[in-house]
């Protein structure tokens, strides 16, 4: 049934939405500008500023859940106004946008707290900070933003700012070629947004959110398609989705917060919240939504391949990323129901995924920055809190009743075995599959890590615990992974009613649903068991041979070596063709003309010798030549 889209104009207290935004911004600015005069107290503004937008975004929350109409919008004013296209610079604050508010906010500012301690040692630690909070107020713009085009300008704020991040320990090569590897790989993606961007106005005349879904129905199937596909090319950039993955497990070179903020609560899940908020536009053609499906069924088999053979304990998560918004893209593919359903699981992922990422860090910090787990072994009795908080994210992320992880990825299993036809046993297997993977690979990482004999290296003599300001932040993501699944689970459908329209009745799935239930926790204890089993005793600490799959899984299952054969090195050969062109084709040409005009007018400039009889000389030829022309024209030699 068409739905009409209408917001309300904000009112009151919603008045100082723009508050979200302008406060981490105006921090990012002074910590910039300020330079070394903010080192000693920059980071505590940086922490302040996050902390301050999280309480707004909670009271902002708090009296959106008291209204009538609960999507309001603030306009500020005309961004852009040329011929039929005009732009408000306005926001847009309804139940979609609040929960990514408060994810953002709220799990940001942990991760914020947690860095003061990690950086406590780095001189750029102000520098780090201001980029930190750059990277949240354009993420806030994102998610506030009521048109496509304050979407793009967040979205293109956080890539640059990720960037920075990725790349902020530039003096190593590793991390400076990950910042650009980032920021070239997600430039494809968002050449395929800005396009579909474009496509809206020339089709619809706006880019308003209000006005592209309620003219949506008058577009052509096609038409939708390709704004739809060109939509999803953004998404799977910023979320790392297939094909566009590869940046995402590289970006680990950069410090761990940075790794917790983009893996857990901001940048991966744009491409989520692209989709769910463009839900008029996906669910109005069928091809499109199977186009996501397919994208987040194969993006999350593939992540789950990889991580299964990483040694490195931060690519191990980052692959796990890759994974687990696989099953958000699958969920929001889906439509209907679902796309709450992946909501619930990108605010579940944002607490366990914040909190292994923090809990990888902690484990570096203890142990020299080594990140490699066939070198760690036995660190529960020297680490307990970074322990206990670490498995309550692994208990999560594997979906082992009750934690967060069996609420919020349970329904999407469920709801792909509920799709028509065939398809429905590919998807759901698909998930099903998945989920005994993540088991095993999971737990790979938690036994290596902290079980099993020691295998440290002889500069590391006894692993430590962080500071409390490292482990604080831990164990309240910790809570968040033990419970928030079943309260996400419960309350965040209804309350994305509004955004997503009643939920429609699901179709019978192809199995019972205490069957799809008991399938998969079966497969998480069978992965977990086959883990325990392999990896209780350690493991080699150096490379061993490997077979077909281990080794295809260790390059990446060659989709790098496939990027660079079809893309790189023939965008590489044709660019030196293009640069041999110009300097020999074209520039050859304009140096030849520049040469020849040069050439005749140094033989000219030789005529002019400053004599007065060769001056007399050229007249008197020019005389005779004129005079002969006169006679042989009167005598009529040719007529």
């Amino acid at each position: 049934m068409e739905q009409t889209v209408e917001y309300a104009q904000a009112v009151g207290p919603l008045r100082l939405l723009w508050l979200l935004v302008a406060i981490p911004l105006a921090s990012a600015a002074i910590l910039l500008l300020l330079g070394r005069k903010a080192d000693k107290w920059g980071h505590w503004l940086g922490v302040l500023s996050v902390a301050v937008s999280f309480v707004l975004g909670l009271t902002f929350f708090i009296q959106l859940a008291f209204l009538t109409n609960k999507s309001v919008e603030q306009s500020l004013f005309d961004f852009i106004v040329v011929g039929g296209l005009k732009v408000d610079f306005g926001l847009l604050f309804d139940p979609l946008s609040g929960v990514f508010v408060l994810l953002i906010t709220g799990v940001g500012s942990l991760i914020h707290l947690y860095a003061v301690g990690y950086m406590a040692h780095d001189e750029g630690r102000r520098k780090f900070f201001g980029y930190f909070n750059l990277f949240t107020a354009a993420m806030l713009l994102l998610v506030l933003g009521n048109n496509y085009v304050m979407l793009y300008f967040g979205w293109e704020g956080v890539g640059l700012a990720s960037y920075l991040l990725i790349s902020f320990w530039y003096t190593r090569p590793s991390a400076a070629t990950a910042g650009k590897k980032a920021f070239l790989m997600n430039r494809v993606g968002d050449a395929g947004l800005v396009i579909g961007i474009f496509l809206m106005f020339a089709t619809l005349g706006s880019t308003q959110y209000s006005d592209v879904f309620n003219g949506v129905s008058a577009l052509s199937s096609t038409t939708v398609l390709v704004m739809g596909l060109l939509l999803l090319l953004g998404a799977c950039g910023k979320s790392g989705q297939f094909p566009l993955q590869a940046w995402l497990p590289d970006a680990m070179e950069g410090p761990t917060p940075v790794s917790a903020l983009i893996h857990a609560a901001t940048m991966v899940t744009a491409g989520v919240y692209l989709i769910a908020r463009s839900n008029p536009i996906f669910s109005a053609n069928h091809t499109l939504q199977t186009v996501v499906v397919t994208v987040g069924a194969l993006t999350l088999l593939i992540g789950c391949i990889i991580g299964a053979a990483k040694d490195d304990i931060k690519r191990v998560l980052a692959w796990s990323t890759v994974s687990q918004i696989g099953y958000m893209f699958l969920g929001v593919g889906l439509g209907g129901g679902a796309y709450a359903l992946a909501i619930v699981h990108l605010l579940a992922h944002g607490f366990f995924k914040a909190n292994m990422f923090l809990g990888a860090g902690s484990v570096m910090h203890g142990m020299h920055d080594q990140v490699d787990i066939r070198r760690f072994g036995g660190l529960y009795k020297y680490m307990r809190w970074t322990w206990i908080t670490f498995m309550m994210g692994w208990l999560a992320i594997i979906g082992m009743f009750p934690f967060s992880g069996f609420f919020s990825k349970e329904p999407i299993i469920v709801a792909a075995f509920e799709r028509e036809g065939w398809t429905a046993w590919l998807y759901g297997m698909a998930a099903l599959i998945g989920a005994g993977l993540t088991a095993f690979y999971m737990t790979r990482l938690f036994i290596l890590t902290f079980h099993g004999p020691k295998r440290w290296t002889d500069d590391i003599k006894e692993p430590h615990e962080s500071p409390y300001i490292m482990t604080v932040p831990l164990m309240l993501l910790a809570l968040g992974s033990i419970g928030a699944g079943g309260l996400l689970a419960t309350s965040v459908p209804e309350w994305l009613e509004p955004v997503f329209g009643p939920e429609p009745h699901a179709g019978e799935p192809v199995l019972p649903h205490w069957a799809i239930t008991t399938l998969s926790l079966g497969l998480v204890v069978i992965g977990t068991g086959i883990a325990y089993l392999l990896f209780r005793n350690g493991t080699a600490k150096q490379e061993q041979p490997a077979g077909v799959v281990v080794t295809a899984a260790r390059r990446n299952l060659y989709t790098d070596a496939f990027n660079e054969a079809v893309f790189e090195k023939p965008g590489i050969f044709l660019t030196r063709a293009l640069v041999f062109f110009d300097n020999k084709g074209i520039d050859g040409v304009v140096n030849g003309i520049a040469a020849s005009v040069g050439g005749s007018s140094g033989r000219l400039r030789r005529l002019q010798t400053g004599f007065v009889r060769s001056y007399a000389l050229s007249m008197l030829t020019g005389a005779v030549v004129v005079v002969g022309a006169f006679l042989v024209i009167q005598l009529g030699w040719f007529s």
